[in-house]
């Protein structure tokens, strides 16, 4: 069932429902209101036969009936009886269409006044006092005008809500078709869309209700995903041509050999160039598959608590062995006790978090003339801090927003091997761990790179 069809039914239903209750209030109004005026009637018919028959000016029974019968106004079926204090029926109009028990006549007594129904009849009991003396009228008939008009009413009712209700069912369907115009329009727009124009947008229009909101996501979500599939592209460009380099490099090295004429020196030597190519192949891959790794959503990747402090000394350790070259000047801050910072521990993974402080220490060595770094962990607020200091080349400041993205090199990187992943793949892990990172480069000042977790 379509969404205009519920939303159709939906409306009708509601509207019906809420038509039916009214119909049914008005009708039990008329009802209630009939039954009021017509024991009005039935008092003052009662009160006119006792004041006759047993007021001060008193008329015959004889001559009240022969008046009662010729008037004009007489009820339907109407009966009246007066009984007198010993319950002996004095008086009756001469019909038969009642009866009145004796209980009856002593509740009428008790409560002076008393209405109720009998055979569709509708019955009031009165006490009337005359000459000191109690007596019982008991006036009944039926209201056959009364009960006609209100059986009128509901059947114009009836046929009123019909008809209401086929004409609030076309015109819910009208009103769904009118609000789900846009929704169709979208749904149009939306199928235009492909992957050779991801830049297209839906109109977001003036209006700032459900819908619009739902386009201006759609258009967050498009912008979102044609930014993933540039970088995917741009991605794929730069690791074809990183690749494609070493390969023809070893191709063309693999040629040379076959053409050496199984002279033992060429052949060494260009299995040893070979062998370089391979290893800097290698190297490429694992960064390639590292990124891929760091790319993940945060909750495929095992988190647990990190000495951070641990860490870096484990960092520094391991370039005194991989670099005796490197000199890491290492220094911890003493936490401030108002910080809560249980010595350093941050949540995060430590294989990630080890390869993230190693590239940024082994940046900092390989571009600083004396190859000295200097790494500081500090507190700040709910958090902790990481900067990475050296003295090397100045990144210019039109390259350092473009810095992390994959396979960039600034132009201080000079002849230093690399393939520009190390910091792409450093970024990603550190907004993995919701960090941040940013670097600030200058001449009098050096390269700071600063990496911010939280505790």
């Amino acid at each position: 069932m379509s969404l205009h069809t519920r939303l159709t039914l939906l409306f009708t239903g509601v509207v019906s429902l809420l038509l039916a209750l009214f119909c049914g209030m008005l009708y039990q109004l008329a009802e209630t209101y009939r039954e009021q005026q017509f024991q009005e009637r039935l008092r003052a018919e009662a009160m006119t036969a006792a004041h006759l028959l047993l007021g001060h000016e008193r008329m015959g029974p004889v001559l009240y009936k022969l008046l009662d019968k010729n008037h004009l106004t007489v009820l339907p079926e109407e009966e009246i009886r007066i009984y007198d204090m010993h319950r002996r029926l004095i008086y009756e109009s001469g019909t038969d269409y009642l009866r009145v028990t004796p209980g009856t006549l002593a509740r009428i007594r008790q409560v002076r006044e008393l209405t109720w129904g009998q055979g569709g009849r509708q019955v009031v009991g009165r006490l009337f006092t005359s000459h000191q003396q109690p007596f019982v009228i008991v006036a009944s008939a039926v209201d056959e005008y009364g009960k006609r008009t209100v059986a009128n009413l509901g059947k114009l009712l009836g046929i009123g809500w019909c008809v209401m209700i086929g004409l609030t069912g076309l015109a819910g369907r009208l009103f769904a078709g009118r609000m789900l115009s846009p929704i169709r329009q979208i749904n149009r727009q939306i199928d235009t869309i492909t992957v050779s124009n991801l830049s297209q947008r839906l109109p977001e229009g003036a209006h700032r209700d459900e819908l619009g909101q739902l386009v201006q996501r759609f258009n967050r979500m498009l912008s979102r995903l044609e930014d993933a599939f540039q970088l995917q592209r741009s991605f794929v460009s730069s690791a074809s041509h990183e690749l494609r380099t070493p390969l023809t490099a070893i191709t063309g090295q693999v040629e040379v050999a076959l053409l050496a004429d199984d002279e033992p020196d060429e052949l060494r030597a260009t299995l040893v160039s070979i062998l370089d190519d391979m290893r800097g192949l290698n190297r490429l891959v694992n960064g390639l598959l590292a990124l891929a790794k760091a790319s993940v959503d945060v909750s495929a990747v095992p988190m647990a608590p990190v000495q951070l402090d641990t860490l870096l000394k484990q960092i520094c350790l391991d370039f005194s062995r991989l670099q005796p070259t490197y000199t890491i000047d290492l220094h911890v801050d003493v936490p401030d006790q108002s910080m809560s910072l249980a010595n350093w521990q941050v949540n995060g993974n430590e294989t990630l978090l080890r390869t993230a402080f190693f590239n940024i220490v082994d940046n900092g060595g390989k571009f600083s003339p004396t190859h000295t770094v200097q790494v500081r962990l500090s507190g700040w607020g709910t958090a902790v801090r990481v900067t990475v200091h050296n003295t090397g080349p100045v990144i210019d400041p039109d390259q350092l927003a473009h810095i992390f993205n994959p396979f960039q090199r600034g132009r201080n990187a000079g002849s230093q091997p690399g393939h520009g992943i190390g910091l792409a793949l450093t970024e990603r892990i550190v907004r993995l761990h919701r960090g941040q990172i940013q670097v600030d480069s200058s001449v009098q000042a050096g390269t700071t790179f600063t990496v911010t977790l939280p505790v």
